[in-house]
């Protein structure tokens, strides 16, 4: 007779690497995190180093940081895909991000993270204030580790909707924080960025079995 196995998939790892600075991308992040569980996957959230001082971040009217860990390129083995969270800074991904980012070729070197996914979500302060382009510019670095790059794309209807000014592109979730910052992730971007996590979630794991 045939002796039959049964092969047991594991869940996805994922992880969420943010920079916040007054908030949004938390908020975000965390939307995200929950659609990423909702589909059976691990999630973490990390944070990347500050690299302001403490009298830049008072000025600057900065609340405190989450309690999230701090991200190192060793701890990103860990993971099957990444999710990276980007205030956006003049249309390109902001100094902290790419000082992490630019940590990382000891990883780079052994391709660590060769077909492992990645995403992106923003916030940026106004329409035309490089929602689109700060995705655009993390795609660089996801090429040179060989990663593959999942986009939002249009899976979620409510990318569509002209009901309110909202974030959100083909690039992937996001939202606007206003030219003084004050604005806060509505409850239709909430949406999309869950949505957003269950579709990373779902290709991630296609991508990792």
């Amino acid at each position: 007779f045939f002796e039959t196995t049964t092969t047991t998939t594991m869940p996805p790892k994922i992880a969420i690497i943010q920079y916040s600075l007054y908030g949004h991308v938390t908020a975000l992040s965390e939307a995200i995190a929950k659609g990423v569980r909702a589909t059976g996957a691990a999630c973490d959230i990390y944070q990347v180093n500050e690299i302001l001082s403490d009298e830049i971040l008072q000025k600057m009217h900065a609340p405190p940081k989450p309690d999230f860990p701090i991200i190192t390129p060793e701890k990103m083995k860990e993971y099957d895909g990444f999710l990276f969270g980007l205030s956006g800074r003049y249309g390109s991904t902001p100094a902290q991000m790419k000082v992490f980012m630019d940590s990382t070729g000891s990883l780079w070197q052994a391709g660590a993270l060769t077909g492992k996914s990645a995403g992106t979500f923003t916030s940026v302060g106004s329409q035309g204030g490089g929602q689109e382009l700060t995705n655009v510019t993390c795609l660089p670095f996801f090429a040179h580790m060989g990663m593959v790059f999942v986009p939002l794309g249009y899976i979620e209807p409510k990318v569509f909707s002209y009901d309110e000014v909202h974030g959100a592109s083909p690039w992937g979730s996001g939202t606007f924080a206003g030219p003084d910052g004050s604005r806060k992730p509505s409850q239709l971007e909430l949406e999309i960025c869950e949505s957003h996590g269950k579709h990373f979630a779902n290709i991630t794991a296609k991508l990792a079995a």
